[in-house]
């Protein structure tokens, strides 16, 4: 049997055992709160505050000095079938500007045109950019309001899926991202050079002439564009022209949301004289 002496021993090592790993135990806590908080700091200082400026489609119609474009969208269309049988190819990516694509579209069906959404084909980027892609990547363009993400679009095809002979138009929205992603596309930029050569209609709006730029079916032009990418147009030899909307030969453009109207109009006037 345990001596007295032999259970007090025991039982005061087992205390200090206890109190040693509980030591430890604190010290390792307080080790990974100080990490933590160190790395804690670090984020911080690698991200910015939050803050956003968006462009409701509501505010933009509604604003002062707008009336002709809120005129455009609540007067109804008056022939119906005035582009029957036309087929028109919107050619888009993420970070489109919404009213630049959804406007164009909405008057052309009004007039009766089929309109594809066409996107190019489904590329993420590599795993070590940390980016999360939404499975709704894989079916549908996010849409942007001046900078904000506002909502997902479904296309119809893809970019690497069509022909010349599938349409009789072409036309690509603007916005901030939206023009980076299609020029860097190879599918995109040959079936733009190809559609340019058949002599069909190309219109691009705001910062979308970008892509044409790469495509380099600028030469020798007359259009205009978003402000800061004129410089750009210039350098790939066109001529920039500052109106809400220019049309040279097969090409139209025009300069940001405010000529919505003026723009489809062109297409529309374009396609019937065909």
């Amino acid at each position: 049997m345990k001596t007295i002496n032999q259970i007090i021993a025991a039982g005061v090592l087992s205390v200090l055992a206890t109190i040693n790993v509980e030591a430890q135990v604190k010290v390792k806590t307080n080790e990974m709160k100080t990490n933590y908080s160190s790395e804690l700091e670090v984020m911080n200082q690698l991200s910015t505050q939050s803050a956003v400026v968006n462009m409701p489609v509501s505010k933009l119609l509604n604003a002062p000095g707008n009336e002709a474009l809120r005129d455009f969208f609540f007067t109804p269309v008056k022939n119906t079938s005035a582009l029957k049988g036309k087929k028109i190819a919107v050619i888009v990516a993420d970070g489109f500007e919404e009213i630049e694509l959804t406007g164009p579209v909405w008057y052309f069906k009004q007039l009766g045109a089929d309109v594809d959404i066409v996107a190019p084909k489904y590329n993420p980027a590599p795993e070590r950019y940390g980016l999360v892609f939404p499975e709704l990547a894989k079916t549908h363009v996010m849409a942007i309001q001046y900078l904000q993400p506002v909502g997902w679009l479904k296309f119809d095809r893809t970019a690497d899926q069509i022909k010349v002979s599938d349409y009789d138009a072409v036309f690509i929205p603007g916005g901030a991202w939206n023009p980076d992603n299609l020029r860097y596309d190879k599918d995109v930029i040959k079936f733009l050079q190809d559609f340019n050569k058949s002599g069909k209609l190309i219109a691009a709006i705001c910062h979308a002439p970008v892509v044409l730029a790469s495509a380099d079916i600028l030469k020798g032009r007359k259009l205009t564009g978003y402000w800061n990418i004129q410089s750009d147009l210039k350098n790939a030899g066109g001529t920039v022209l500052e109106q809400s909307v220019v049309t040279d030969a097969n090409l139209i453009t025009s300069r940001h949301p405010i000529d919505v109207a003026d723009f489809s109009r062109a297409v529309e006037n374009w396609l019937l004289k065909k």
